[in-house]
């Protein structure tokens, strides 16, 4: 069961505000070796997903029911936050928060098409033809 627009908006804000300074706390141990760069670059993209959540849920409170989280402003603007939060930490975690964060976008926006989209039902008549 789903919850609400404006809970899931704070649980989104609360669980990247956590993620994000869980990622602070933990610089020297994600910076420490190559797999746990890799894993910084994952926990960035968890921080993509959630601020692009909180977005857009606070969208939908905000203005309305019918708005939708578009590419340029509201999804550049969580990557690019994602990307500076890994960069600070390591290089490698904001490249590989890149290539996670787009992964993640792409399942994001396929299970978003088949949830939301309707199937649209042609209705064609096969009437009888007229003999000339």
């Amino acid at each position: 069961m789903a919850v609400p627009t404006s809970v899931s908006l704070v649980l989104a804000s609360v669980t990247a505000v956590l993620i994000f300074s869980a990622m602070q706390m933990y610089r020297p141990l994600i910076a420490s070796s190559q797999m746990a760069t890799i894993f910084g670059g994952f926990l960035g993209s968890w921080l993509f997903i959630l601020s692009l959540t909180a977005v857009s849920n606070l969208e939908t409170v905000v203005l309305g029911k019918g708005f939708q989280a578009k590419l340029f402003p509201e999804v550049a603007f969580c990557l690019i936050g994602s990307l500076f939060a890994c960069g600070m930490v390591h290089r490698v975690c904001a490249t590989t928060c890149i290539l996670f964060s787009i992964a993640a976008l792409y399942y994001i926006n396929k299970i978003s098409q088949k949830v939301h989209n309707a199937p649209v039902v042609v209705d064609t008549y096969a009437g009888k033809k007229k003999k000339k």
